[in-house]
């Protein structure tokens, strides 16, 4: 896997640097600035590129803006950001398009290595990545009258889905059957009124929901 990193400080971007390739990536760019990024993913042509959201020269939202521009004009590259602290509207600007290849996640992240890097292979693999902290914010402070008809379980369930885990991982998570969390689901998308999609990332749009009706309300 290719993958160009953008991030100002020296120290995070040669640490990422390193982990990264010792997990047998190919880092095949690593730079400071979002005008530094375009230009690389244009050179490299990477699977996968991992972006702080903030950046020279205001550092505040070049890193996504970037970020932004790379979805549009390079559908094929998968994006995962990272962030100092849970930005609601940034989260929102990533995920309003496309919701498969994308992540966003909390730069404390990167300590919890193995977790960081399944993350950033589910990323790669077209899912999508929300970070937990991102995840309890949403449910906390945007319940709607749908929500407040999911129970504790399935909010927990949901919480779980939206990061990304599968029926297995969720399963594993909470010590219960298969068959519980087929369940659990199942009512989510019932009481939610989600469609039927052909795509994993029906998993997700729950919280979507969240993120845009923030974008919009904003």
């Amino acid at each position: 896997m290719r993958i160009v990193i953008a991030e100002d400080s020296v120290l995070l971007r040669t640490g990422l640097t390193k982990l990264l390739t010792d997990a047998g990536f190919d880092v095949v760019a690593a730079v400071p600035d979002g005008e530094a990024l375009l230009r690389a993913v244009d050179e490299h042509e990477p699977d996968l590129i991992v972006v702080d959201v903030r950046m020279p020269p205001t550092h505040t939202d070049e890193g996504i803006r970037a970020a932004l521009v790379v979805r549009r004009l390079h559908p094929g590259v998968a994006v995962l950001v990272l962030s100092q602290y849970v930005e609601e509207r940034y989260a929102t600007d990533l995920l309003s398009g496309r919701t498969s290849a994308v992540g966003y996640l909390l730069k404390d992240r990167i300590a919890r290595v193995a977790d960081f890097l399944d993350a950033l292979r589910r990323v790669a693999a077209g899912g999508t990545v929300l970070d937990p902290e991102v995840v309890a914010q949403l449910l906390v402070r945007h319940r709607s009258d749908s929500m407040d008809l999911l129970t504790p379980r399935e909010l927990e369930v949901l919480r779980l889905m939206a990061e990304g885990r599968s029926n297995a991982g969720i399963t594993e998570a909470l010590k219960v059957s298969n068959s519980a969390v087929e369940k659990y689901v199942s009512n989510i998308f019932t009481k939610l009124d989600l469609p039927p999609a052909g795509s994993d990332h029906r998993r997700v749009l729950a919280v979507l929901r969240f993120l845009r009706s923030r974008g919009s309300a904003g």
